[in-house]
């Protein structure tokens, strides 16, 4: 099948993308590694110790980053991920019961200090559509950082500016003492691609 000009034009950007380069030469599985080091550099989320559910983890830039500086890192997604130094992976739906299962057996009784998520939903192209769409993954991630952090535990997620994006802020901060929106540089300038951190999880 022909590659549309659009497709073309992606690649050829992707290609040519720094961060791309970079985490081609550093190592890393996705450019998205670098994202969360920037956060990370300014909150200082990943101590060494600290358990991490990594939502929506493939390919594992996420992960990887996490398990480096020590935490113990349990990535899910629907698709494989490749194994991992530091990674324990469970591939399943994140809502269901099975998994959450292997969840809480991999927990051990431990409890979560982080929840990340850099989870996007397949773009259509119809602007409306995939902003509810994205939109509703990150709901779905605040709901299950809110049913496993610990009080005082944080929360990163990925989010879209438009459509419930105002209203998502204000449902975060009514369970997490600060809210703060990151944008790293690593995000492109035209995306409209934000990251929310909610600190300090209330009881």
């Amino acid at each position: 099948m022909k590659r549309s000009k659009t497709s073309k034009q992606w690649m050829r950007e992707h290609v040519n993308d720094p961060f791309v380069q970079r985490a081609q030469k550093e190592g890393y599985r996705s450019r998205a590694a670098y994202k969360l080091l920037e956060v990370d550099e300014r909150d200082r989320l990943l101590k060494p110790g600290t358990v991490v559910v990594d939502l929506g983890a493939t390919p594992g830039g996420w992960s990887q980053v996490a398990a480096a500086r020590g935490c113990k890192v349990i990535a899910l997604d629907l698709l494989p991920l490749q194994p991992l130094p530091g990674v324990d992976f469970i591939q399943g739906d994140f809502r269901e019961s099975e998994v959450l299962a292997q969840l809480e057996e991999k927990l051990a009784g431990r409890q979560v200090g982080l929840v990340i998520s850099d989870m996007a939903p397949n773009i259509s192209g119809i602007g409306m559509s995939d902003q509810a769409r994205a939109m509703h993954l990150a709901e779905l991630a605040l709901e299950f950082a809110l049913q496993h952090l610990k009080p005082g535990g944080a929360f990163l997620v990925k989010v879209f500016q438009g459509a419930g994006f105002e209203a998502y802020i204000r449902l975060m901060r009514s369970y997490f003492g600060r809210v703060v929106t990151r944008k790293p540089r690593a995000s492109r300038d035209r995306s409209s691609e934000l990251y929310l951190l909610g600190l300090e999880k209330l009881e």
